[in-house]
């Protein structure tokens, strides 16, 4: 099966297919451009330019597999209604994987579980905070995911004996998360995303609804009442 895998969680945008079959997930055409300021200009043509690596059409998806972040509202919103909209005009269930779980866990082209080893996961939320969760060795999420500052989130690594840290908002905020780097991956990991939906895409599980993983109010938000202009 022919599946799209979307994320715009983080500046990095990412499109790309994957083939689903019973025996594995095998990634067949990527495009990621790290962009925090273009996620509704990048997302469309990227989308767009993976079905023609492969000669395909948006008909010949069975699946859309989409990152549900934490992530800026606006941002995350793009690559959510991007999937919601493609998966109900095409009649194919979609799926949603936290997008932490595709720099946590040990996929495809994700870290190496390493015994008892636990990881860090730091994306950039702004305001000088991190979302953050943690992994077991097995990519397993012990806690999270969370939004606080970088310093509430290296105190929770200490409490839960972490011994690395990745993503990008690790290397941003490294001085004072003060754990071993793993360079790779920085950004959410279309291989693992997909990995991690397959077992529902091959049994054919109902679509889902991808509910965003804001964690916080947007930056604008409506007049919850009307000022008096009289003196």
């Amino acid at each position: 099966m022919l599946v799209l895998v979307v994320d715009s969680s983080t500046p990095a945008v990412t499109a790309a297919l994957a083939e689903v079959t019973a025996d594995g997930v095998a990634l067949r055409a990527h495009r990621c451009t790290v962009d925090a300021r273009a996620h509704g200009e990048l997302l469309a043509p990227q989308v767009e330019a993976v079905l023609a690596d492969v000669d395909a059409r948006p008909t010949d998806l069975g699946a859309i597999v989409a990152g549900l972040g934490p992530g800026p509202f606006t941002g995350l919103r793009v690559g959510l209604v991007t999937a919601a909209t493609m998966g109900q005009v095409l009649g194919i269930p979609t799926y949603g994987v936290c997008s932490l779980d595709g720099i946590g866990h040990p996929g495809p082209t994700g870290g190496t579980a390493v015994g008892e080893r636990r990881v860090l996961v730091a994306a950039d939320a702004r305001r000088k905070e991190v979302y953050w969760a943690v992994y077991d060795g097995d990519g397993g999420r012990i806690v999270g995911p969370e939004v606080d500052a970088p310093a509430v989130a290296a105190a929770r690594a200490r409490e839960l004996a972490v011994t690395e840290a990745v993503g990008d908002g690790a290397h941003r905020y490294a001085d004072v998360l003060g754990l071993p780097l793993r360079a790779e991956p920085r950004y959410p990991d279309a291989a693992t995303l997909v990995t991690l939906a397959a077992a529902r895409i091959r049994a054919g599980a109902p679509g889902e609804t991808l509910t965003p993983l804001y964690l916080r109010r947007p930056d604008a938000v409506a007049a919850t009442s009307r000022k008096s202009v009289l003196p």
